[in-house]
């Protein structure tokens, strides 16, 4: 009797879940596991953010994905999805093809310019390792040349975050810390350097509880942080960005850094390859399978849940999209043993914490809100537990975080 093949594309948090659960639960005489993925590296985009501030170095926030996953039971190809083929049961790839049985779209978003003017030419985005790596680099070496200079630019010591949410909230402050650090470095004097948050929406953090943002935004301005609250980004400029809170108020902002932070999409894969989608994302069926399409399984950042109480999709996090991998493990194995029942995905939400730099946070988890050293704490607990669930005590020693005083 021919095994199953089950092809995983992409190995961020759904994706690496998924196969590690599967290698755990399926035997190698029961179907082969294939994890396809553009890097020989698994990243944690929660992370990116320190990494893009100068806070912690690249390479801490990832690690090697043949250190977690069971080679005699997963077969690990580095390669690029390009176009799943469906009614062939095909993944095409960069370098070839592959079929599949059973197919899990894992793959990560994408950053969402909604159509505004230069974003995508000036403006950098926190998406990746090679990405943090770029800005880390960028911002210092404004601050470098900046006394070098005959004629000083200050708009060089001026960066720009389009974007209140989660991500921009957590660079602004980790680049709290990094920039006195970098006046130091470099003897540029703190007051010369202006950070600037500039938010469409008309509140910081949508979604989350007012007192905790209140919280926040007094402690990143403390921390010299300008809030621009209401105001949409027009354009992004090779010398910065136009905002406006209407038609007729525009002002040019120069800036020698401009970073994006402001949106997030699911794959273009999953358009090109003809899923039924809105902004790459799919609205998954409760077994997260797609509609119509049941030996296709969709998580993470290409997945769409919706939130039944409030009749809005969850945020695609890694929480959520590490649980899915725990429910799509469990129903392929499932299918794989002629089982028709599957289970259905219903998100558990233990609390949702808010870096605020190395030593403050802002969240709420087990029901209580925190702020302070004993929201960072459990910060850091969070980053270590994801960190275990995948790759047990070994991955958590060699990359966890222990500073938590």
């Amino acid at each position: 009797m021919r095994k199953q093949k089950i092809v995983i594309l992409g190995a961020g948090y759904g994706g690496l879940m998924t196969a590690t659960r599967l290698q755990r639960a399926i035997g190698v005489n029961e179907a082969d596991i294939v994890l396809v993925n553009k890097n020989d590296y698994h990243y944690e985009t929660t992370w990116l953010h320190e990494a893009s501030a100068g806070t912690l170095h690249h390479d801490r926030v990832r690690y090697d994905i043949k250190t977690v996953i069971d080679q005699n039971k997963v077969d690990f190809i580095k390669d690029t999805a390009v176009e799943v083929k469906t009614e062939e049961k095909k993944v095409i790839l960069a370098n070839g093809e592959i079929d599949y049985d059973y197919l899990v779209v894992a793959l990560g978003g994408e950053s969402e310019t909604f159509g505004i003017k230069g974003l995508k030419e000036y403006a950098f985005s926190i998406v990746n390792v090679n990405s943090a790596r770029q800005i880390r680099e960028h911002i210092e070496y404004q601050f470098a040349i900046y006394n070098t200079e005959a004629e000083k630019k200050d708009e060089r010591l001026t960066i720009v975050v389009g974007g209140a949410g989660f991500t921009g909230i957590e660079f602004l402050g980790e680049l709290g810390n990094r920039i006195p650090e970098l006046c130091n470095e470099y003897d540029v004097d703190y007051e010369k350097v202006k950070v600037i948050c500039v938010e469409a929406a008309p509140m910081v953090l949508p979604g989350f509880d007012p007192e905790l943002v209140e919280y926040a935004v007094a402690h990143l301005e403390k921390k010299g942080v300008e809030f621009r609250i209401g105001t949409a980004i027009k354009e992004c400029t090779p010398d910065g960005i136009i905002v406006g809170k209407g038609e007729e108020e525009v002002e040019e902002i120069k800036a020698g850094t401009v970073i994006w932070a402001a949106g997030v999409r699911g794959n273009s894969l999953i358009e090109k390859s003809g899923f039924e989608a809105m902004r790459g994302r799919v609205k998954v069926q409760p077994d997260l399978r797609a509609p119509g399409h049941d030996d296709v399984f969709i998580i993470g950042d290409c997945a769409l849940v919706i939130n039944e109480e409030i009749n809005r999709p969850y945020p695609p996090t890694a929480q959520i999209a590490m649980q899915q991998g725990e429910v799509c493990a469990r129903n392929i194995t499932a299918l794989i043993r002629n089982k028709t029942e599957l289970e259905s995905f219903k998100p558990d939400i233990k609390g949702t914490v808010c870096s605020l730099g190395e030593d403050d946070a802002i969240g709420v988890a087990f029901g209580k809100k925190m702020v302070g050293t004993k929201a960072s704490f459990m910060k850091k607990v969070i980053d270590n537990r994801s960190l275990y669930m995948i790759g047990g005590p070994s991955l958590v020693m060699k990359k966890g975080k222990f500073n938590f005083l």
